[in-house]
């Protein structure tokens, strides 16, 4: 790749993306938000990322999160195999798979260990954002929230209108919690893009989500891929508050919520092979944005993302009727 032509993760995400992410303490309670407005800048043969952020939160979070109007800005080593961060506000790396970036990296300013996870949604004008941040291996606070892109927000008043309306409903959507159908069984049907570990777009595998209800809290799940992946297994999830379980009889494991966003790990019974998920609530439809990390013996195997939609089917938790 020539020094002066930008990576294509760059190419995608050109523009100023505006954002209302949420801010979640270790153990998954709301505490505010983090209005933000960022982009990654190309000029010459060099990128620039530079970030503006109002911290609108309380509590001990506020403290350690806010910079005072500050502007982070740091440079990046782009490319298609890695994207270096070279602070001084961030240092580490991201790794690109096509749309998505799932990145590493450390924040001297809030003495965290981050993992950011970006997934560009062309069709639906979104990019999907999570951080984890961390003392070590100590989860300290999760951001997560959605973000949409313009090209001349400083000058067009039609796009500042849009962005504040869509910054309103962030305000109203994204404390709320990753609660799948009460009640209606159905279907999510979608495709996901297949890369191996070394980054390599290997296809695509078809998804089928079906699932039905067994309780207000719990149901059976049977997820069918075809196509580069080939796997079908099953299982009954369950949740209690925002803790979520998967337990068998061909998975087994746990996740935590974090407002619309559900990170898990399912261990696949009898075989050194794993799933670990960040799925996302898109909407009031059920509309799944799934990021699956699959490892054969600890290793990286596969990473594979996609949208899921929601395809409702009967109200399977009727009313009874005891005998009088």
């Amino acid at each position: 790749m020539s020094a002066k032509q930008p990576s294509k993760f760059q190419q995608a995400i050109t523009g100023e993306w505006h954002g209302l992410p949420s801010v979640f303490d270790a153990e998954g309670n709301h505490t505010g938000f983090n209005k933000v407005n960022r982009a990654s800048v190309f000029e010459g043969d060099r990128t620039t990322y530079w970030m503006e952020t109002n911290f609108r939160n309380s509590g001990p979070l506020r403290n350690r999160f806010d910079t005072a109007g500050a502007r982070f800005e740091f440079g990046v080593i782009d490319s298609d195999s890695n994207r270096v961060y070279c602070g001084p506000d961030f240092v580490g790396s991201g790794r690109p798979y096509g749309l998505l970036v799932d990145s590493n990296y450390y924040s001297p300013g809030w003495n965290t260990d981050l993992r950011t996870v970006n997934l560009i949604l062309p069709k639906q004008g979104l990019q999907v954002y999570s951080s984890q941040l961390f003392e070590a291996d100590t989860l300290v606070a999760v951001f997560n929230g959605l973000y949409v892109v313009t090209q001349d927000h400083a000058d067009n008043k039609d796009t500042q209108a849009f962005v504040e309306n869509f910054l309103q409903q962030e305000q109203q959507r994204a404390s709320a919690p990753f609660i799948l159908p009460v009640k209606l069984a159905g279907q999510w049907r979608g495709e996901f893009e297949v890369y191996d570990e070394h980054q390599e777009l290997l296809g695509t595998s078809a998804v089928i989500i079906d699932y039905l209800p067994t309780s207000l809290t719990s149901a059976k799940v049977t997820v069918q891929m075809t196509g580069i992946i080939n796997r079908t297994f099953s299982y009954q999830r369950s949740r209690t508050n925002q803790v979520h379980k998967f337990e068998g009889p061909d998975v087994f494991g746990n996740g935590r919520a974090y407002g619309r966003y559900l990170w898990s790990t399912q261990h696949f019974y009898g075989e050194p092979f794993k799933l670990k998920s960040r799925d996302t609530l898109l909407d009031e439809n059920f509309t799944l944005c799934s990021v699956w990390n699959f490892y054969q013996g600890n290793k990286e195997k596969y990473t594979a993302f996609g949208v899921l939609d929601w395809h409702p089917g009967d109200n399977v938790l009727k009313a009874n009727y005891a005998s009088i």
